[in-house]
């Protein structure tokens, strides 16, 4: 009988580092995506701050803290990372486990924005993307969740089938980055 096992996406790939920029795997614990049922968005969010200490998140905005955090996902639906969702939100909204199915990096260093201006279609700048900001966007050419952490850090999710394209495109992009700032210098 063969025996499978788990292999994290990222194996062999990460971590990564080019010029300022890094790139490491995060583990997320739990993914699990929340659709509030029709009517029920408040009824969800205080549930959800009563059970995980976290209120739902406004469009484009994150709740929470490393290791337990509620993600803006799209139109009615958010993404809780980290942990296992409290049966107690079955009553409010659509629970489904979406563990295995992302791929989770965290770029940083003192380009990471530079980096991933290059790839998203999206404002990066301090004034705009703060940090507890997030975003459902492309990324180069696969759509993916771009969520501010701190001044220089960001957390990327891409679909699991996506890691080796993702790893792939923030290595150019950051040898890219860095080949300008060498030639600057």
């Amino acid at each position: 009988m063969v025996e499978l096992q788990a292999k994290s996406p990222f194996e062999g790939l990460l971590p990564l580092s080019v010029g300022s920029v890094g790139v490491s795997e995060v583990a997320p614990g739990h993914l699990t995506s929340i659709a509030p049922f029709r009517g029920q968005a408040k009824a969800l969010s205080a549930a959800l701050k009563d059970a995980h200490g976290m209120a739902a998140p406004a469009p484009n905005r994150v709740t929470g803290r490393e290791g337990a955090r509620a993600l803006w996902f799209g139109h009615d639906m958010l993404m809780l990372q980290g942990p296992a969702a409290d049966g107690a939100l079955r009553k409010h909204a659509a629970l489904t486990d979406q563990s295995h199915g992302w791929a989770i990096v965290r770029l940083e260093g003192a380009d990471a924005a530079e980096v991933l201006a290059r790839l998203a279609p999206i404002d990066l700048r301090d004034s705009q993307f703060k940090r507890g900001h997030t975003a459902r966007t492309e990324l180069r050419h696969m759509m993916a969740s771009i969520t501010r952490l701190g001044p220089q850090s960001y957390q990327v999710m891409v679909f699991r089938g996506f890691a080796e394209t993702l790893v792939h495109d923030l290595k150019v992009a950051m040898q890219s980055v860095a080949a300008r700032a060498v030639g600057s210098g």
